[in-house]
């Protein structure tokens, strides 16, 4: 194993540096068949008095795709990649797998690894963004379960940092943005209109405006003029701009999807649809990046492969998708770096260490003001 460089971002607080004995991969969760598909829905929106036959309207996503979501297919190929990178550089830890909404659950696996022997346990949450959802809906989850399962002072659990601005994430999303700009200029040259201007669309789940409005730190605010959350994401799409050949010279922004609940409560906008639908008139292609996503779960299928690909071809504009990291080699190398800043070796030193590639002090991010729970995992 190598030892890790001096420096990292963000390095983990007092205490979090340690020996862990077992790594945790926690996500969303999704329905696996027709008949989980209503009971998952009562899971993600329990408490909040939403009837059978509403959530019978969402479920048709779920329903024209066999009632499967992706997401758990992709969680296990996401374990298993993660696993095989930990093997391969030596570092001797299982990794395990619980959802907050559907099988298996984080009840069932915390039981799981205390049962197993292990104590200290290290947290990978599917989500590259701080936020409430993201973040400390996820905290809240595990102090829950650890006080329903009699564990409290049995388990201690770490959550790893964001990973928004470090090479894991902005790498991969750097390398499907030249190929997505390529793929519309060859649509263009294609269909006669090798001038055709492009812009690409920075794709993340949108959230009610006054929970964005909430979240921490004030001076993110001011720097960037925005809430922290949509800060987060721009600050990720300028330098994505701003590193790839490509895309120089092109216009950019960074749009929403899936909003959801009662059409009076204002969320982020634009929406991408209707952002298509006003840039129809200037420009002839647009490159759909998925940014705010690391997995190719039911809201990216249905949101951008069904909704956003129809609206830009009523209008006649060229179209391209750019996957999300998935299980993408860099991806999955960059976050066994970023487990590896917590974890030390018989020496006491950390086994490896990620790099901040997004310029920023991205410290201290809060995801202060719950909302309830979207049916997708908004960074899933």
């Amino acid at each position: 194993m190598t030892t890790a460089p001096e420096s990292i971002p963000q390095p983990p607080a007092e205490g979090e540096r340690a020996v862990y004995d077992a790594v945790l991969l926690a996500s969303f969760g999704g329905p696996e068949g027709q008949d989980d598909v209503i009971p998952f829905l009562r899971n993600v929106t329990v408490g909040r008095g939403i009837p059978d036959e509403r959530l019978e309207e969402v479920a048709t996503h779920y329903r024209a795709n066999g009632g499967v979501s992706p997401i758990n297919e992709q969680n296990r190929q996401l374990k298993s990649a993660l696993e095989q990178e930990l093997a391969e550089r030596g570092i001797d830890v299982p990794m395990y797998w619980g959802n907050r909404n559907w099988g298996p659950y984080f009840t069932d696996t915390f039981r799981q690894m205390h049962d197993a022997g292990h104590r200290r346990v290290l947290v990978l949450v599917t989500s590259a963004y701080a936020g409430y959802s993201s973040n400390d809906q996820y905290l809240e989850d595990f102090e829950r379960t650890l006080k329903d399962t009699g564990l409290e002072g049995e388990l201690t659990l770490v959550k790893v940092r964001q990973f928004f601005y470090d090479k894991a994430f902005t790498h991969p999303n750097a390398e499907f943005l030249a190929a997505g700009v390529k793929d519309v200029r060859a649509q263009l040259e294609a269909g006669g209109k090798p001038e055709g201007r492009i812009k690409v669309l920075f794709v993340t789940h949108s959230i009610p405006t006054a929970v964005a409005e909430r979240q921490g730190p004030a001076r993110i605010k001011e720097i960037f003029g925005t809430d922290v959350y949509t800060a987060q994401h721009q600050a990720l799409a300028d330098h994505l701009m701003d590193s790839v050949e490509e895309a120089a010279g092109l216009d950019h922004q960074v749009v929403f999807q899936s909003r959801s609940g009662d059409p009076r409560t204002p969320w982020l906008e634009p929406d991408i649809n209707d952002q298509i639908e006003e840039d129809a008139e200037s420009y002839a292609g647009v490159v759909v990046m998925p940014f705010g996503f690391i997995s190719d779960h039911m809201e990216v299928i249905w949101d951008l492969d069904t909704e956003a690909k129809e609206t830009a071809e009523e209008h006649g504009l060229a179209f391209h998708r750019a996957p999300t990291t998935g299980v993408h080699p860099a991806f999955v190398s960059g976050l066994v770096d970023i487990l590896g800043e917590y974890m030390l070796d018989a020496e006491g030193r950390p086994l490896a260490a990620g790099e901040q590639t997004v310029p920023g002090d991205w410290s201290d991010l809060t995801g202060d003001g719950g909302w309830g729970t979207p049916l997708e995992d908004p960074s899933a």
